[in-house]
């Protein structure tokens, strides 16, 4: 299960249910929005950024604390397929 809340400004709270609760705080910027969401919200685009996230690793192994862009330095791929993601 993940559950994004909003905290201030550009930053999010993203708690993760797996096998041991983990929480993340996340940067995303209007820029970040308007390059990556097609339209969503930054819940959506912050959720399904996780979805993404958690097919490649645990929820143990995700940084607790980043800018969403940051994805895109580990998984170059991201950005095209979150796009698509929530294009869809």
């Amino acid at each position: 299960m993940i559950a994004v809340k909003h905290s201030a400004g550009d930053e999010w709270v993203v708690s993760v249910q797996g096998a041991v609760m983990t929480h993340h705080r996340v940067r995303v910027t209007k820029a970040d929005m308007d390059r990556l969401s097609e339209g969503r919200s930054p819940e959506e685009l912050i959720e399904e950024s996780f979805r993404f996230l958690l097919e490649r690793e645990s929820n143990t192994s995700i940084l607790g604390s980043f800018d969403l862009p940051l994805i895109g330095r580990y998984f170059p791929e991201y950005e095209r397929e979150i796009r698509t993601r929530l294009g869809a």
